[in-house]
């Protein structure tokens, strides 16, 4: 697995647009890791973002990756939600939308809960971009490659987000 301040990757499929690679970051202190490398698999935005409650959408979290922007509970609380709706990780934007470099460390609150999908902190303005594209194309999902091996990619090849800097 991952350990604290490591990043994983994941890559945009579709839509075309946004079609990057993407730096988050796994949190601190709950979740589980990538066992499993999910070659094609759904982003879906969470309805309500936040998903500090019942999802409007929670059919279609099912076995998929979920959105959610930060806000209104804690991370973990965010990660048992979605874990609950059956997702298989959760990827949480900062609600900042024009953070487009500081990562912030997703901690255990004081409930002594526990979640076993993973969950990873992405950058707000990368969040942002991704759900501005969704809607702009009437889409209800992305389609994302995760966690992917950026190792093996040469640098000039890495499709890279053109307003953050690696």
């Amino acid at each position: 697995g991952l350990r604290i301040h490591e990043y994983l990757y994941f890559q945009v499929l579709s839509p075309g647009d946004i079609r990057y690679i993407f730096t988050a970051t796994p949190a601190k202190d709950f979740g589980g890791v990538f066992n499993t490398r999910y070659d094609q698999i759904h982003l879906v935005p969470a309805e309500p973002p936040e998903a500090c409650g019942e999802l409007n959408n929670g059919v279609f979290i099912q076995d998929q990756i979920a959105l959610v922007e930060r806000g209104g509970c804690s991370f973990l609380s965010k990660t048992r939600v979605i874990q609950e709706h059956g997702g298989r990780a959760v990827i949480i934007a900062d609600n900042a939308y024009d953070n487009d470099s500081f990562y912030i460390e997703m901690i255990q609150d004081s409930s002594r809960r526990t979640a076993d999908i993973p969950a990873l902190f992405l950058l707000g303005r990368d969040g942002y971009m991704i759900r501005r594209s969704l809607e702009q194309h009437g889409l209800p999902w992305a389609i994302i490659s995760i966690p992917v091996n950026v190792t093996s990619i040469p640098t000039y090849e890495m499709m890279q987000p053109p307003w953050t800097f690696w």
